[in-house]
């Protein structure tokens, strides 16, 4: 007989009994659906963090007994943990599930939709695997940052672990359905990965005639209300939202992600002219931040105007989709919606930084010569040359279609030649990193532990003397900024810091309280923020070996933190920024090499004196 069963709305295809007798291929065949089904439920999960704080991978962790019965104490096929990595900085999906399984991780399988990254050479996620007795690990994808992939794997069948990867050690038709799952779910890393260019989407909405507004210019509404709700979930899932110039001239938005879920997009402006309205609600910037890019020289005054609305303003040589869309990749994006207008529209398409499309189109008919069309010219005189969708896929949302599809395939990020690090592995006189000066940002970097938003807690006492651990460097300086301060507000702020479940939840919510209530901060701020600084790096760097050990061995080269936009604490865009994070971070290595170097004179004189006294 057989046993079914299914968890979180999918199906898993049901159990053979163990007295059943079945050939090998057969086997084969319900191993590879057991496989299939625990994949996609991890992709799922891994879905529910998408884009709570962006940028990060989606990953998700299953683990359950084997379907022959090992497992100790579980029945066969279940799962008895699950978990998934809601931001970097937080609890690895590999640790919650195997917690969450208990004793019944000893000789069950984990399922991860994508290898984890070790960024932070911490290697927590494996260690979780290996300690919990996981037997066997499946895995949907490689880590696609050339810097990342693979290091998981090796470690894993280093430590005596089988180690399965979809599509090179486990093929079938249902494998590639698995895969397909993994893929999609992280579809902005790879694109990202692959193309240097965030993951961009391109959404609107059309009548059944094929126009976006009436002649007249009025797009209130197209499509429904429920339509307008999925809108705000696909912002939620975004960390930037694109507009032009016409549209904030013509429709005011404010491209929040009401009632969408998931964490506040910000918000982006391209316009060449700045012939802007100096009434906007973009220029409301209380809750989410507001970023126009401009050409170079375009109207300074009201460049200045924008900027005293605390409004960010980036120029660009030439202003075009590709060269903003680098840009916004070199800080870190990973997903942009572009809610823009045709004209904007035709011109990212044509510059190749559209990846995907969302359609939504209403059972309207509107008419009109002039009303405008979702894509301006493109240039295309043939149908033949139309672009075609890649993956479509049709909803019913309320009384509207929604049509979505890619324009690009997701990247295939197979390695098909040794990386640098693993020819490096084999020849040390490959060096990976041979630039004299070392550039670090986002925490999936190569230095990525450089970072204050690295996933590195701290203990470090108070003004008190009272010891207190923050989860990061980046909790600890943003707290700071309020302690002391006796008003009721930044008290609750300081509180929401300490427990903020990530780095970029307590940088928010630092930065959003001081701009929208700079009386609230600390009075001395401006003149102890860079002692504080020091002396949150210098307790990291202290109590973590590998993180003193990785930061020693940039001797000789300056660091710096590409920080695009952060003129103080990073480089700037254009070597223009004070860069003061690299420079404590180069006095910190300075002084524990003096540490060293004092240590080893000092063991060297003993050595010295022991080699004396024997020679007597």
């Amino acid at each position: 007989m057989a046993l079914s069963f299914s968890f979180g709305g999918l199906p898993v295809p049901p159990l053979i009994d163990r007295t059943t007798t079945a050939c090998s291929s057969n086997n084969s065949s319900s191993s590879h659906a057991f496989d299939a089904a625990y994949i996609k439920r991890a992709a799922e999960l891994a879905d529910k963090s998408a884009g709570f704080t962006a940028p990060h991978p989606n990953l998700g962790c299953v683990v359950a007994t084997t379907a022959n019965g090992s497992g100790k104490g579980g029945r066969p096929g279940v799962v008895v943990g699950e978990g998934y990595l809601y931001a970097e900085g937080t609890s690895p999906a590999e640790l919650q599930a195997v917690e969450s399984a208990g004793e019944l991780s000893r000789g069950a399988t984990a399922y991860l939709n994508m290898e984890p990254g070790d960024c932070y050479s911490d290697r927590t996620a494996v260690s979780a695997l290996v300690n919990a007795g996981i037997s066997r690990v499946v895995i949907g994808i490689r880590h696609p940052l050339p810097h990342l992939r693979g290091n998981a794997i090796r470690a894993l069948r280093s430590e005596g672990l089988k180690v399965d990867v979809l599509g090179e050690d486990i093929q079938s038709k249902t494998i590639e359905e698995a895969l397909k799952s993994c893929l999609l779910v992280n579809a902005p890393l790879l694109f990202r990965a692959a193309n240097r260019v965030p993951f961009s989407v391109l959404k609107y909405a059309m009548t059944l005639d094929g126009k976006i507004a009436a002649s007249s210019g009025d797009a209130s509404w197209i499509s429904s209300k429920k339509s307008r709700t999925l809108v705000f979930q696909l912002r939620g899932r975004s960390d930037a939202v694109i507009v032009g110039g016409n549209t904030v001239r013509r429709d005011n938005p404010r491209l929040t992600a009401r009632h969408g879920g998931g964490h506040l997009p910000r918000r982006i402006v391209m316009s060449r002219t700045l012939n802007l309205p100096e009434v906007a609600n973009l220029w409301d910037v209380a809750e989410v931040p507001t970023i126009v890019a401009t050409q170079r020289g375009a109207q300074k005054s009201f460049q200045k105007y924008l900027a005293s609305k605390d409004v960010e303003v980036v120029e660009f040589d030439i202003l075009n989709p590709k060269d903003v869309m680098e840009y916004f990749y070199d800080r870190g994006y990973l997903s942009i919606l572009w809610e823009c207008g045709g004209t904007l529209a035709a011109s990212a398409i044509t510059s190749g930084v559209i990846h995907k499309v969302h359609a939504f189109v209403a059972p309207k008919i509107i008419g009109g010569r002039n009303a405008p069309s979702p894509v301006g010219e493109l240039g295309m005189v043939e149908m033949s040359q139309a672009m075609e969708l890649i993956d479509v896929s049709y909803e019913q949302i309320g009384p509207d279609m929604l049509i979505s599809g890619f324009l690009q395939p997701v990247p295939d990020l197979s390695p098909t030649i040794p990386s640098i690090e693993e020819t490096s592995a084999v020849d040390p006189s490959v060096s990976p990193y041979e630039s004299s000066i070392i550039f670090f940002y986002k925490t999936w970097d190569p230095y990525g532990a450089f970072s204050n938003f690295s996933p590195h807690a701290i203990r470090i006492p108070d003004e008190n003397g009272d010891y207190f651990t923050w989860p990061s460097v980046e909790h600890y300086y943003q707290a700071q900024k309020f302690i002391g301060v006796t008003n009721p507000i930044a008290q609750t702020c300081l509180d929401e810091i300490k427990s903020a479940r990530s780095p970029e939840e307590a940088a928010r919510i630092g930065r959003k309280i001081q701009r929208q209530h700079p009386h609230l901060v600390r009075d001395d701020w401006e003149s102890v923020k860079i002692n504080i600084m020091y002396k949150g790096l210098k307790c990291k760097f202290s109590i973590y070996p590998h993180l003193n050990s990785m930061l020693l061995s940039t001797a000789g080269s300056v660091l710096v933190e590409a920080s695009p936009h952060d003129l103080f604490w990073g480089g700037g865009r254009d070597g223009e920024g004070l860069n003061y994070l690299g420079r404590l971070l180069m006095q910190l290595r300075s002084e524990f090499l003096g540490d060293f170097s004092a240590s080893h004179d000092q063991s060297a004189t003993h050595q010295e004196r022991k080699d004396e006294l024997n020679r007597l």
